[in-house]
């Protein structure tokens, strides 16, 4: 088995905030202090605007897989009283995080530690269960899926946002190659997009919208919509000489995004892409 450098999450992000060159990578997954200053960052990115597009009105809320807390702060400021649930217990990326963070910004957020699979609470709790970046580091995706389902209230909605996906299982090991964190941990997966669809759909829940790479902030941050256009154009640029000059102001018009979007997602083939869902409980 290959050996990492860490034997921690809580570690390998210690080590990570001490790189200088490192110091974007931080910043772009709110690694960074003060914890509730990277949390209100979080709050006002175009990637939570959009999200909060998807929520149903307040009401409670489990944030899965919770991290440092900055979408149960984020929650909570939405007008939800919420659960955040991390098993970690560090005070750097984990339940301890999460315990100061609510302290400090006396917000209703409890904490539980324990695992997707596993949900310590009673069913029918919450009118919404938000995941970010979780279900492709679960140990089964099917398991984890019949629990949000479970502790969902009739009329409830999950969002699983940003997960990995691979075309085919023979290209993960070119995903787990190329991130940037799976090196000093581990720890990092993709699943194919129908398996995510089918545990979702088997788990009983309704799928209403799968949101491709470049449909949202909420896949394609830090990237604004503004950058993305940009970088499209300077990679078209590398691939094709001269082919980048004026497609950023191109893309940027309103009758072309909509269309290179859905061009771009139907060639996009990148290993770990990002995908989102948004999926319902039936009501009675």
């Amino acid at each position: 088995m290959e050996s990492r450098p860490f034997a921690t999450w809580d570690e390998a992000v210690r080590w990570l905030r001490t790189q200088p060159d490192r110091q974007a990578l931080v910043h772009d997954a709110y690694y960074d202090d003060p914890l509730i200053g990277a949390a209100e960052r979080y709050r006002q990115s175009d990637e939570w605007r959009a999200v909060c597009e998807l929520l149903p009105p307040p009401g409670m809320a489990l944030d899965v897989g919770a991290g440092r807390g900055i979408a149960s702060y984020a929650l909570a400021h939405e007008g939800f009283v919420v659960s955040a649930l991390e098993p970690d217990d560090s005070d750097l990326v984990g339940a301890g995080a999460i315990r100061s963070l609510a302290q400090e910004s006396g917000l209703p957020i409890t904490v539980a530690q324990d695992f997707s699979e596993r949900l310590p609470f009673p069913d029918g709790t919450f009118d919404v269960v938000f995941a970010r970046a979780v279900l492709h580091h679960s140990r089964d995706l099917a398991a984890a899926c019949r629990e949000f389902a479970r502790v969902l209230r009739p009329g409830g909605r999950i969002l699983a946002v940003r997960e990995h996906v691979i075309s085919r299982h023979a290209d993960k090991q070119a995903f787990l190659d190329a991130h940037p964190l799976h090196r000093l941990y581990g720890g990092e997966n993709a699943f194919l997009l129908s398996e995510y669809v089918g545990a979702l759909e088997q788990s009983g829940l309704r799928l209403q919208q799968v949101l491709d790479p470049f449909e949202s902030p909420i896949n394609f941050a830090p990237y604004t919509l503004t950058s993305l256009h940009a970088e499209i154009a300077r990679r078209a640029g590398l691939v094709l000489p001269g082919a980048g000059g004026g497609l950023s102001k191109l893309l940027a018009l309103p009758a072309v995004w909509p269309v290179a979007r859905r061009i771009l997602s139907a060639f996009d083939h990148r290993p770990g892409r990002l995908y989102s869902f948004v999926a319902a409980k039936a009501a009675p």
